[in-house]
């Protein structure tokens, strides 16, 4: 039986609920998610070309290696210069991640970036619905 009070979350448009993952692989997502974003937020006149940065979510496999960083760029024009800049540095951004969660993981995920889309999407349903 479904408990009903599971919210889904959308990620890149398609449904994921929360139940699909362990709990190991929630607590080093949300981790990986938190300092990740403190992160971006530091370096964000660098990496972002002061657009505003946000990590939405962060799936970790099961076998915990590999990460899949879903980020949201505000404005969305010239998001796709921004995801590359950030994708050149993502070895550097791995190694500060080490640093920050030396003490709770053994080792850190390779990142992969996507750009969360689903704000744009939002945008578009009000658009069709008014």
């Amino acid at each position: 039986m479904k408990n009903p009070f599971i919210l889904p979350i959308f990620v890149q448009n398609m449904p994921v609920t929360m139940e699909q993952f362990t709990t190991r692989q929630n607590k080093i997502g949300r981790l990986i998610q938190k300092e990740l974003s403190e992160f971006l937020r530091r370096e964000a006149s660098t990496l972002a070309k002061g657009k505003m940065v946000s990590v939405t979510a962060v799936r970790v496999t099961r076998d915990m290696s590999l990460a899949k960083c879903y980020i949201s760029i505000f404005p969305s024009e010239g998001s796709a210069e921004v995801l590359n800049e950030i994708k050149l540095h993502k070895g550097h951004l791995r190694g500060e991640l080490g640093q920050a969660v030396r003490f709770q993981l053994r080792h850190v995920p390779e990142l992969e970036f996507f750009i969360d889309d689903s704000l744009d999407y939002i945008e578009k349903i009000d658009k069709l619905l008014q």
